[in-house]
């Protein structure tokens, strides 16, 4: 045994210090291997939709109802079960209104507690006692680890767990328990989340999901185009705000910014009412429904108006600096004739639906007014000291990337660039190129570099290159030949909003090219499978999620009420538990308060991808494959302490 091994040897003798501490943590991780694997959940694509994502994540995408069903069966009628699911669901409020219809509500609340009690033993059965006590409550951890690990063993202990419960209920903490139970079963239905990208952007509440992922249990965050887009804000790149604050105020959204992150907008505000004040600014209506009223709506459409004209400058800025970006035809303001409003575009003159431009100099079309750039300035500084905003950020970085393999599953939000051929595309940046996976590594290495670097220029070299991430045609997270920003506000003609998807899209149910992929990840080629989102599957025009066969799942069903038209449904959301794959497609989340008064669900319509023969345990998993080498290590601590090579440490008792 070498002098390193020794070392570390010697290390893990500080966490294990004699032969039996040692022992006692292989006999425990040897029996964790062969528990059942926990439940995996993966959303996409939440795009602010904070009461939806709310839902799915207290339901599990139905892994709550299949609980019920699974203890109760036959035993209950549909109409119980589904009250019963609402009260995991919503125990605080459920509660209220059950209680306000009911008589013996001491009656009521014992009932309910032996119910939850069975359902909380079926969800903690797949996990140590040490990890169910840990999610436990506190207050209530004694009782209910008395009242989950009963067993049918007697009269007298049946006698004892009957006894607690009368006595909860006759001291008045009937209610109590019943919430600390609904939410521990909530918490162990799901034991990991996966989030593959799109946070933020056109719902109303991407702040209050972020706040809802720093306290969840356990999860990671694959990061779309739209959270690089505020990551990129975050970290001050001028172009990320204007893109950022432009939709917001497209939604109407402008809220998030103001009230979400305490962001002031009241510069950007005074200017567009002074520019723009007489302008209707008629391309720039809101878009989905908003609740602002008439004059709300008047001053967020010309706010929307002034900081679009800002973001085509500000791109126009980042263009002409970073020339190696290839990105010149995104620049349009100065092919505009300003006099005869029109703009040439590929050699064809289009008519512009908005000929005023009062803050832009055809002589320089991408130079900011004094205002302009005064209100860049305060934004910069605003969304760089938005103490809330830097503290998601930081959240992002920690518990994301722009993909993760976990549990033989490969997970991104876009896509992997490739050529008409369906070989991967090799993208050039700075001199050197890349594709494939290598490809990935490196943008999200210039991401960390936007915030960690040392050096000022590659900090901010890293936040233009967040830009880059949002919309160039090599971008992953992108995917499209173009961002047709300018072309949907301004033209009418609709082949000009075309914006055309990498081959990559064309080649889902190419195994060939599906293989290849896998491959270049590490993984293996049976088994695996590939996760997506991005993109939302149009489930009304009859596309189906699953491609090539189940190697391939794209889960954005349209979670955004914006897509929801388009895609005749509500999301896919994915479980992976120890019996296969569940693809759950989602209705519209009608409202919280719908939910709890009429008990009205998300239903889904739930298609098995992937059934296994042998269920799988957590010496299946990734975390098995860690759990395997401590052993392995702890072994080797054993044999050092048999063999005299280590010696035990006296430990006082």
């Amino acid at each position: 045994m070498n002098y390193p091994e020794i070392r570390y040897l010697e290390r893990l003798a500080d966490l294990y210090p004699t032969i039996a501490a040692a022992s006692t943590e292989v006999i425990n991780l040897e029996a964790i291997l062969n528990l059942p694997k926990g439940t995996e959940h993966f959303l996409t694509d939440i795009h602010g939709e904070y009461e939806a994502f709310a839902h799915v994540l207290k339901n599990g995408s139905g892994s709550v109802r299949r609980k019920v069903n699974d203890v109760f069966g036959n035993t209950l009628c549909q109409q119980d079960k589904q009250s019963l699911a609402t009260l995991i669901y919503y125990p605080r409020e459920k509660m209220e209104q059950i209680l306000s219809q009911t008589e013996d509500k001491e009656e009521w609340c014992r009932l309910t507690l032996y119910r939850l009690i069975e359902i909380c033993k079926r969800a903690a059965s797949k996990y140590t006692r040490s990890k169910v006590r840990k999610a436990m409550p506190p207050e209530f951890a004694y009782v209910l680890e008395e009242l989950i690990t009963e067993k049918d063993g007697g009269l007298d202990k049946t006698s004892y767990y009957n006894s607690i419960v009368n006595t909860i209920v006759r001291v008045g903490r009937g209610k109590e328990c019943i919430i600390a139970i609904c939410q521990l079963i909530q918490r162990l239905v799901v034991d990991h989340l996966h989030i593959v990208g799109d946070i933020y952007d056109r719902g109303p509440g991407p702040h209050l999901i972020m706040d809802k992922l720093m306290d969840y249990h356990s999860v990671d965050i694959q990061w779309g185009n739209h959270d690089v887009l505020w990551m990129g804000a975050a970290a001050g790149q001028p172009g990320c705000i204007a893109n950022v604050i432009r939709i917001c105020a497209r939604y109407g959204n402008l809220d998030i910014l103001e009230d979400g992150y305490g962001i002031n907008l009241l510069p950007l505000a005074t200017f567009a009412l002074n520019v723009y004040g007489d302008d209707p600014c008629s391309c720039f209506q809101l878009k989905g429904d908003s609740e602002l009223n008439q004059y709300e709506a008047a001053v967020n459409i010309k706010m929307h108006k002034a900081i679009s004209i800002i973001q085509f400058k500000a791109e126009g800025q980042i263009i002409r600096q970073h020339p190696e970006f290839h990105l010149e035809h995104r620049n349009l303001l100065h092919r505009i004739d300003f006099e005869q409003g029109t703009i040439t575009l590929n050699g064809t003159t289009y008519p512009l639906l908005d000929t005023s431009f009062p803050t832009v100099d055809p002589a320089d079309p991408y130079a900011y007014t004094e205002m302009e750039a005064d209100i860049m300035d305060r934004l910069v500084r605003a969304f760089q000291n938005c103490e809330k905003l830097q503290q998601h950020v930081r959240f992002l970085l920690a518990r994301g990337s722009l993909y993760k393999i976990y549990n033989g599953n490969l997970l991104y939000h876009g896509c992997i660039p490739l050529n008409e051929d369906g070989s991967f595309k090799d993208v050039e940046l700075f001199g050197s190129h890349f594709h494939g996976r290598m490809l990935y590594d490196v943008l999200e290495s210039y991401v960390r570099k936007g915030f960690m670097a040392v050096s000022s220029r590659e900090q901010s070299l890293g936040r233009d290159m967040m830009w880059y991430i949002w919309l160039h045609q090599d971008s992953p997270l992108f995917g499209k030949d173009k961002m047709a920003t300018f072309e949907r506000y301004f033209l009418a003609d609709k082949a000009t909003h075309k914006e055309i998807k990498n081959p990559y899209y064309h080649y889902l149910e190419d195994e060939t090219v599906v293989n290849r992929i896998l491959d270049e990840f590490g993984l293996p080629q049976t088994g695996s499978h590939i996760i997506n989102g991005h993109v939302p599957v149009k489930s009304r025009n009859g596309e189906n999620p699953v491609k090539c066969d189940g190697k391939v799942l794209v889960i954005d069903g349209g979670f955004s009420k914006a897509y929801q038209k388009e895609t005749g449904i509500a999301g896919y959301t994915l479980t992976y538990n120890s019996y296969g794959l569940i693809l759950a497609a989602l209705e519209p989340f009608e409202s919280t308060e719908a939910a709890i008064q009429h008990e009205i669900d998300i239903r889904s319509d739930s298609i098995v991808v992937k059934r296994v023969s042998k269920r799988k345990l957590v010496g299946d998993t990734d975390i098995g494959k860690e759990l395997k080498a401590k052993i392995a290590d702890l072994e080797q601590l054993l044999m050092a302490y048999h063999s005299g090579l280590l010696m035990e440490r006296y430990v006082k008792k």
